[in-house]
């Protein structure tokens, strides 16, 4: 039987990229992509099908952060395939980043250049805002809403002789000490994004703990420093155009600045030829390209405590149960009044 695979956020950049290449290199599967914004979809499901008018696209409208729309998609999924082979993660945002301007002309005449375009270490910082769930959008975003469907897609995933992949877009920009236990959603600090990245990699390292002897297999990969709208938003455009040219140059000296979605994609595709077992559960897939122009992919440990994971892994538990609990209540008080 054909391939299932599903991509979350796959309208534009990286994901549409990946489901490019994954057609170039499997025409057979059938390609779901799972977006918030349906009439991008379409256009990015069209423009698929002229490149492989023989392919199988489906749309599936899915906004990861809204509970109920991950329930629903979910629900849709199940009455669509029998098993999903591949699930990427690949949805994310970033709202309203803004950047420290002294910080950023104070690296870009440093040592410390490549790593602050790299990770936004020490320069970025986001404004979040809790959404109509009652969680904070980011991470409900980048994290718990896939961290749901997941749960919810674990029949299609976890059956009896058949292997299953989940793969996450992370970043370099996951950092152990942007994260809190006590604050896992982030509610008090100024990097909900590189939280969620970072909380995302430990889940990553728990849910093969947890699923691996049941045919599920978490994996992780970084794009590198990719040129996305999420990208483009951080800067305002005339400061894009003075340091485009500097970004050039050192990408000639630096294999993280992949730059183009094509690029960004390469360990997402490389993932996708390899046996589950062969991969390392603990290594983040980098995408990288050397100053020649070639793609390749490398594994680098990432720095994750498995107690820390584990701890982790029972709080989304919890908090599932919790969200739905709420969504009942919630779909019971609106049945009253109606």
């Amino acid at each position: 039987m054909e391939k299932v695979v599903i991509v979350t956020g796959a309208n534009s950049g990286i994901g549409l990229a990946l489901c490019e290449r994954l057609l170039t290199e499997d025409s057979t599967l059938h390609l779901c992509l799972a977006c918030r914004n349906m009439q991008r979809a379409e256009a990015a499901r069209s423009a698929l099908l002229t490149s492989h008018p023989d392919a199988h696209v489906q749309l599936l409208h899915l906004d990861v952060g809204s509970v109920q729309s991950v329930l629903s998609a979910a629900q849709e999924v199940k009455t669509r395939y029998s098993k999903v082979d591949f699930l990427y993660l690949n949805a994310g945002i970033m709202p309203n980043p803004q950047v420290d301007i002294n910080a950023f002309f104070k690296g870009l005449f440093s040592r410390n250049v490549v790593n602050m375009f790299a990770t936004g270490e020490g320069l970025l910082t986001q404004q979040d805002r809790i959404n109509s769930d009652g969680l904070q959008e980011v991470f409900a975003t980048n994290l718990f809403g896939h961290f749901l469907l997941i749960r919810e897609l674990e029949p299609l995933l976890c059956q009896a002789g058949h292997s299953s992949r989940v793969v996450w877009t992370s970043s370099s920009n996951a950092r152990r000490s942007a994260f809190s236990m006590e604050d896992m959603q982030h509610r008090n600090g100024t990097e909900p994004y590189s939280s969620s990245k970072y909380a995302s990699d430990m889940l990553s390292v728990a849910l093969n703990r947890h699923k691996n002897s049941q045919g599920l297999f978490s994996s992780v990969i970084c794009p590198g420093l990719v040129m996305t709208n999420l990208t483009y938003g951080i800067l305002p455009s005339f400061f894009w155009t003075l340091i485009m040219p500097i970004m050039w140059l050192v990408r000639i000296f630096t294999n993280t600045f992949t730059l183009t979605p094509y690029n960004g994609a390469e360990a997402l595709h490389r993932l996708f030829l390899q046996s589950p077992e062969s991969l390392d559960p603990r290594a983040k897939y980098h995408s990288l390209t050397s100053g020649l122009g070639t793609n390749y992919t490398q594994p680098r440990q990432m720095d994750i405590d498995e107690e820390m994971s584990e701890v982790l892994y029972s709080k989304l538990i919890e908090l599932e149960k919790d969200v739905r609990r709420k969504l009942v209540m919630k779909n019971s008080d609106k049945n009253t009044r109606g």
